[in-house]
C-alpha cells in the first residue's frame, strides 16, 4: 500500500508580507516534497484576492486547496499591524482549531485527502502551535522579518551586546522595544511571542546561511531548531511555470505594462521606489521625495498606492510631469520580483522591509533605505554597514537629499561599489538554492526531521 501522503495546514499573519512568504513555503513543499496544502487566509483577504487576482488565485485542486477563517475585525475597521496582531491572537484560536478539526473530519469521509500532518504559521500567530499541539501535529513557525528585531533589547548610543548582531543604535531598534511605557501593547504582543515561541517544533526562516551567519550561530543556542529556506522567491522561481501558476498572493492588482516601460530604458538607468503595503506617508513626505526624484534628473518607477497618504489624494500635478515627462512612472502596485530583476533597474528606494531587502540582494540590486517600522530600521543598518549595499536616507526626508542619494546610487563611485556586492550576494544567493545549496538542503532536513519525521 502507498504511504499516505502528509498533509500541511499553512496559515499566515494576514498582512501581505507575511502571504507571499507562506504560499511560497507552501509551494515548495507542494511541488518538491508533494506534500497536500491547505492554505488559509483570513475572509477579508480572501476577498482582496478575489478582487485583485480573480477566482483563479483561490481555486481548489486535488492536492491545495483553500480555507478562511474571521480576522476578529469588523469589516470598516482599520487593518493596521497593532490591531491585527491584537485581533488575532484574541480571535483566531478558535476558528483555526475548527478549522484542523473539520480537515481531519474530511480525511475521514474521504481517501483523498490525509490527515493534517503538521501546521505551519506566522511567528507572531503562535497561538496557533496550541492548535497543533491539540490535533498531535508539529507546529512550525515561519518568520518573515530579520531574526534580531525580536530580541529584546540616547537613539545614537551604540549597542554591541546583541549576540551575533553587529554593533547597533538605539534607533536601530523598534519603537515599541525603545518604549518606556511597560504597558505599550506591542512591546508586550511581542515578548509573548518571543517567549511563545520556544514551544515550536521547529523554525523556518526567509534567508541563507551566508547571509546572517553570526545571528542564526547566536540563535541556535536558545531557540527551536532553525531552517534558512531562503531566498525563498528564488527558490520557487526554480519551479516551472505551468507547476507555479498558483503562487498569486498579491493582495493588490498589479499593473504589469510598468514592465513594458522599463524596456525602453537603458541598462541600470532606472530608480525603483516602493514603500511596501504598510507604510504611511505624510502630504510633506510624498512631495519631498516626488521633487527629489525629479531633481536627481534620473529614470524612476515608483509605486503609490491609493492609501500611501492618510487622508489626502496622492496624485501629482500637472507641473510635476511637466518637469518630469517620460522619465517617471507611478503606478498602485507592480510586480516586484519582475522589477527587481529587470536589466534597467539600477537602484532600489526601499522601505527595508525584509521581502523587499531580500529580493533586491537576489536581483543585485543596491538600495536607498528609508526604514518605517519593526525590524526595518536594522534592516537597513545590516545592508548599508555588514552587506554593504545600501545607503540610509535621513528620517527627516529632504529633496535634495533624495536627488543627491539617487544620482550617487546610479551613477557614482559609491554606488558602483554598491553594485559589485549586491552583485556579489546575488551569486551567494543563488548558490544557497542550488540542488546542492545550504537552503535546498536545509528543505530537506526541515521535511525529514520534523514535518514527516
Amino acid at each position: 500500500m502507498e504511504p499516505q501522503k502528509p498533509h500541511a495546514v499553512c496559515f499566515p499573519f494576514p498582512a501581505q508580507g507575511h502571504i507571499n512568504p507562506m504560499m511560497k513555503v507552501a509551494t515548495l513543499l507542494h511541488h518538491y516534497k508533494g506534500f497536500h496544502i491547505t492554505f488559509i487566509n483570513t475572509e477579508y483577504n480572501h476577498n482582496r484576492l478575489l478582487q485583485s487576482q480573480g477566482p483563479a488565485a483561490v481555486e481548489d485542486s486535488p492536492d491545495f486547496q483553500y480555507r478562511t477563517i474571521p480576522d476578529g475585525l469588523p469589516d470598516a475597521a482599520a487593518r493596521d499591524t497593532q490591531s491585527l496582531c491584537l485581533s488575532t491572537r484574541k480571535n483566531c484560536l478558535v476558528p483555526f482549531t475548527e478549522v484542523l478539526n473539520r480537515l481531519n473530519e474530511q480525511h475521514q469521509s474521504t481517501t483523498n485527502w490525509p490527515p493534517v500532518s503538521c501546521v505551519i504559521t506566522d511567528a507572531v500567530m503562535t497561538f496557533a502551535l496550541r492548535a497543533a499541539e491539540e490535533i498531535g501535529v508539529p507546529g512550525v513557525l515561519l518568520r518573515v522579518a530579520n531574526e534580531s528585531y525580536l530580541t529584546n533589547g540616547y537613539l545614537d548610543t551604540p549597542i554591541n551586546w546583541v549576540p551575533g548582531m553587529i554593533p547597533l543604535r538605539l534607533k536601530d531598534f523598534p519603537n515599541f522595544i525603545r518604549t518606556t511605557d511597560p504597558n505599550n501593547p506591542m512591546l508586550n504582543f511581542v515578548i509573548t511571542e518571543v517567549a511563545q515561541s520556544s514551544t515550536a517544533s521547529a523554525i523556518i526562516i526567509n534567508t541563507f546561511d551566508e547571509l546572517e551567519h553570526n545571528v542564526l550561530n547566536a540563535l541556535s543556542s536558545i531557540s527551536p531548531p532553525i531552517y534558512p529556506l531562503g531566498p525563498l522567491h528564488l527558490f520557487t522561481n526554480q519551479i516551472q511555470e505551468n507547476a507555479s501558476k498558483r503562487i498569486r498572493s498579491s493582495l493588490w492588482k498589479e499593473e504589469p505594462e510598468c514592465l513594458k516601460w522599463l524596456d525602453s530604458k537603458q541598462p541600470n538607468s532606472v530608480i525603483y521606489v516602493s514603500f511596501g503595503s504598510l507604510a504611511i506617508l505624510s502630504p510633506q513626505q510624498l512631495s519631498e521625495f516626488a521633487w527629489g526624484l525629479a531633481l536627481s534628473n534620473k529614470n524612476f518607477l515608483w509605486i503609490v498606492r491609493p492609501d500611501l497618504v492618510q487622508g489626502e489624494n496622492a496624485a501629482l500635478g500637472p507641473d510635476y510631469w511637466k518637469e518630469t515627462g517620460d522619465r517617471g512612472l507611478v503606478v498602485g502596485w507592480a510586480p516586484q520580483e519582475e522589477v527587481l530583476s529587470h536589466p534597467t533597474v539600477g537602484g532600489f528606494l526601499t522601505h527595508s522591509g525584509w521581502n523587499s531587502v531580500v529580493e533586491s540582494l537576489s536581483s543585485g540590486v543596491p538600495m536607498l533605505c528609508w526604514p518605517f517600522f519593526a525590524d526595518q530600521h536594522i534592516n537597513c543598518r545590516y545592508s548599508c554597514e555588514e552587506w554593504g549595499v545600501g545607503m540610509e536616507i535621513n528620517s527627516d526626508v529632504k529633496r535634495d537629499e533624495v536627488g543627491f542619494l539617487v544620482r550617487e546610487l546610479l551613477d557614482g563611485e559609491k554606488g558602483k561599489m554598491m553594485k559589485k556586492r549586491a552583485m556579489e550576494w546575488k551569486e551567494k544567493a543563488e548558490k544557497a538554492i542550488a540542488s546542492d545549496g545550504s537552503s535546498y538542503l536545509n528543505l530537506d532536513r526541515l521535511v525529514n526531521e520534523v514535518l514527516i519525521g
